[in-house]
């Protein structure tokens, strides 16, 4: 099976424990420890929370500060408009930001969350059926 690691650097890794934990992901402890947490979102995405320390380790580059400049965008799908709004609810709860109102383009609707550390992340619901015809 093919399988996504999505890994990003945080400043506090307990509180980007409880804020990934809060919009629903699963932590698995078989490869976490003090300074890395795998978060679970399916059978095949996984977030790697590291501290900058560990994260650093596999990198040469400057760590973007996410706070002020976009290192990139990632977008998870949920199975309906209200469970998408329970994910950003959520995850304001436990001190994300929502930079931007929720976008509705008929066939989708989205709504940004940021994380703790400035990581952007698109939580959208889509209706295939709703969708133009491409004519």
């Amino acid at each position: 099976m093919k399988q996504v690691f999505i890994n990003l650097a945080v400043k506090d890794i307990q509180k980007s424990l409880e804020f990934y934990t809060q919009i629903g992901f699963a932590i698995n402890p078989q490869f976490s420890d003090d300074q890395a947490k795998c978060m679970v979102w399916s059978d095949a995405i996984f977030v790697m929370i590291m501290s900058h320390e560990r994260f650093q380790t596999f990198t040469k580059k400057p760590i973007a500060d996410t706070k002020s400049n976009i290192a990139g965008l990632f977008a998870l799908s949920v199975e309906s408009v209200d469970k998408m709004n329970e994910v950003v609810v959520h995850g304001l709860k436990a001190g994300g930001t929502e930079p931007t109102p929720m976008i509705d383009y008929g066939f989708m609707q989205l709504r940004r969350i940021e994380d703790l550390d400035g990581h952007t992340w698109e939580i959208f619901f889509m209706d295939p059926t709703k969708m133009p015809n491409q004519d």
